[in-house]
């Protein structure tokens, strides 16, 4: 399946669902969602494949996954049944396995009424947590990570964690030179902001797989390292 681009209509279908959020409207709708978003997202995904293959030739990837456009409402505040867009990720299979600690994302994405996409491991289970830190006080292996990290931010990448420290943790110095780094409980980076000449076109494709590429000297080089 060859990936042509997201239609403009796409928009209107999640304006449309964030204000009604309605199942029965879903339902009625979901033939669009399905020609809309879902169609083209796995598309995307089956083309991404190559890149990601190249960007972290050695380490073990998982199938591609598209998430549910239900949201998990069962401790949320706000009970909306559904999201306002289309979420799907390529993983790596170098964690223990479960959806919140398991590797790392070689691009995660999702696209609707806000567009986002990205790679890294955001939330770091505790024995690499601990790996992770000790990685950055080293001098040889820690000067490399904040050099590839500060290449990245160059090229407009933003480093994200789900969580980090307000202090350097305890048993480190809090002066330490890459103390930034020791305050993230993950490493994640947020991709430059998608071009407007790319969104709605083939391109995106060529455009994404760039920017995974480029995110892989970081994320990719982390991944060896802790596994």
């Amino acid at each position: 399946m060859r990936f042509t681009g997201f239609s403009k209509k796409g928009h209107a279908f999640f304006k449309e669902l964030s204000k009604r959020q309605d199942r029965d409207w879903f339902k009625a709708h979901k033939s669009d969602y399905e020609t809309l978003w879902v169609e083209p997202i796995k598309a995307l995904l089956e083309g991404l494949l190559p890149a990601v293959g190249k960007a972290y030739k050695g380490l073990p990837i998982k199938e591609p996954k598209i998430f549910r456009i239900q949201r998990d409402v069962r401790f949320a505040k706000d009970k909306s049944p559904y999201k306002t867009n289309i979420a799907a990720m390529i993983g790596l299979d170098t964690g223990p396995g479960d959806e919140e600690f398991g590797g790392a994302a070689a691009i995660y994405m999702h696209f609707g009424l806000e567009d986002i996409a990205a790679a890294g491991h955001w939330m770091l289970p505790g024995p690499d947590l601990e790996k992770f830190r000790k990685l950055i006080i080293d001098e040889e292996d820690g000067a490399e990570l904040a050099k590839r990290v500060k290449k990245l931010q160059a090229r407009g990448f933003e480093v994200a964690s789900f969580e980090a420290l307000k202090r350097v943790p305890k048993g480190f110095d809090p002066e330490h030179p890459r103390g930034e780094l020791l305050k993230l409980k993950g490493l994640g980076f947020d991709f430059p902001k998608i071009p407007s000449s790319v969104r709605y076109s083939p391109a995106l494709l060529s455009w994404l797989s760039e920017q995974l590429k480029l995110c892989a000297t970081a994320t990719g080089w982390l991944e060896r390292k802790l596994h």
